[in-house]
């Protein structure tokens, strides 16, 4: 589901009656909620990708909304980020290889790791054809929403 069909959605929301709208596409789960007459979406996980770096939000802006902070692009590098809040896992289990490691070549699609958030395991795939130049994180760390996880050479 791209985000043209999320706004759709949430207009629909706002004109109708429905206070709750529970979408289920294949892996991915969106619910709209009315709230003071406003709707708000919780959006399927899918890693932040920054290719140009943005311009933050003034601080006062920032407290009041949970605006992501401005995504870092190093160079040429493409710093891919956790979408949720959970546990940063490099491998499906204890025993498995991780998933990808420095060196290695990812497309679109390719799992690079999994997010463990309220007993869920949130596989993140990439979105970037590169070579994975930089793990951020160790295994089995906390992670925040909006964190660099893997740094990506495109």
């Amino acid at each position: 589901m791209n985000l043209k069909e999320i706004q759709q959605l949430i207009e629909i929301v706002n004109i109708s009656s429905l206070d709750e709208v529970i979408i289920k596409d294949g892996q991915s789960e969106i619910t709209l909620r009315r709230n003071n007459s406003k709707a708000s979406a919780v959006l399927p996980t899918a890693p932040v990708i920054a290719q140009q770096p943005v311009q933050a939000p003034p601080p006062a802006v920032r407290q009041a909304v949970q605006e992501p902070q401005a995504p870092a692009a190093s160079g040429d590098l493409i710093d891919i980020y956790s979408p949720i809040v959970g546990t940063f896992y490099r491998s499906p289990s204890p025993d498995s290889l991780a998933f990808v490691k420095e060196g290695d070549k990812v497309k679109p699609g390719d799992v690079l790791c999994i997010i463990e958030a309220m007993k869920l395991m949130n596989e993140i795939e990439s979105e970037v054809s590169g070579t994975v130049v930089e793990v951020l994180v160790e295994n089995g760390q906390p992670v925040e929403y909006n964190q660099a996880l893997f740094r990506v050479k495109p």
